[in-house]
């Protein structure tokens, strides 16, 4: 099986550090940054299984974010991370074909079986 690979996107250096260490544990190949801006950037010169961001951000948010991502990168998997939950946010989310919304602080175990979930899921349809 090839190695999967996630870009998580985080102004938070915490989380960033914690979701790196976790992922490089468990065989994947990760690439994290700070800013919306320079997520896209990675974008155009790496495949990736899985987009997961944070919403809150300086300079562009990562419902913003997953709207330019879904239009360069429909088949793109996008989860979104939020320790500021709302009704309207979950609904631009949804409208912007996000595969999940979750809340932190999070359950790191549940974050990574739902990310498994949504990449497995996803390679079956190719």
């Amino acid at each position: 099986m090839a190695e999967r690979s996630i870009l998580v996107v985080d102004d938070e250096l915490l989380i960033r550090d914690l979701l790196y260490d976790f992922f490089k544990d468990q065989g994947w190949d990760i690439s994290i940054t700070d800013n919306g801006k320079r997520a896209l950037e990675l974008l155009k010169s790496k495949e990736f299984d899985l987009l997961l961001t944070d919403i809150k951000m300086p300079e562009m948010d990562g419902l913003d974010l997953a709207s330019k991502v879904k239009m360069s990168h429909p088949d793109l998997p996008i989860m979104l991370m939020t320790g500021y939950p709302s009704v309207e946010s979950a609904v631009t989310g949804l409208r912007n074909k996000v595969e999940d919304y979750i809340i932190k602080p999070f359950n790191i175990n549940q974050l990574f079986k739902s990310i498994e979930n949504i990449v497995s899921e996803g390679s079956k349809s190719d």
